[in-house]
């Protein structure tokens, strides 16, 4: 198994993992991470964030099976940890979120930020749509 095939199987898991704990307990993650409680009507959104963890968990897991045919699944990973990454500098410097608390998530978002940015498969001429 190559580099990137255990990166994006290792990133699918855990975004599938990530969706579980936010959309089954949600309370119960945000007190692990240390993060303040928050107000029961805000398990809905954060149910929505969940079906995009699990959704994108498993589009990564199909990529790991050729990560040359789903190049722009990786590409969208790419995307989502640098904006991740981009949303922990702000609020972090903001003064909103300690730094103790974000920067587990921010450490997160640079090894896969870093690891599909180096092991980002060629592109192939013409490519324009996600392969199964």
């Amino acid at each position: 198994m190559t580099p990137l095939r255990i990166a994006l199987s290792a990133a699918a898991l855990l975004q599938i993992v990530l969706g579980f704990a936010y959309g089954l307990a949600p309370q119960a993650l945000f007190a692990w991470m240390g993060h303040s409680a928050f107000a029961p009507d805000l398990a809905y959104p954060l149910g929505m964030l969940a079906s995009r963890f699990w959704v994108y968990g498993a589009l990564l897991a199909l990529a790991a099976v050729d990560p040359r045919a789903n190049r722009r699944l990786v590409d969208g990973m790419i995307a989502i940890q640098a904006i991740d990454l981009g949303f922990g500098l702000w609020f972090t410097a903001a003064g909103v979120v300690p730094l103790g608390l974000s920067l587990p998530p921010m450490l997160n978002a640079v090894w896969i930020l870093v690891t599909f940015l180096l092991w980002r498969p060629a592109s192939t001429r013409g490519e324009t749509k996600v392969a199964a």
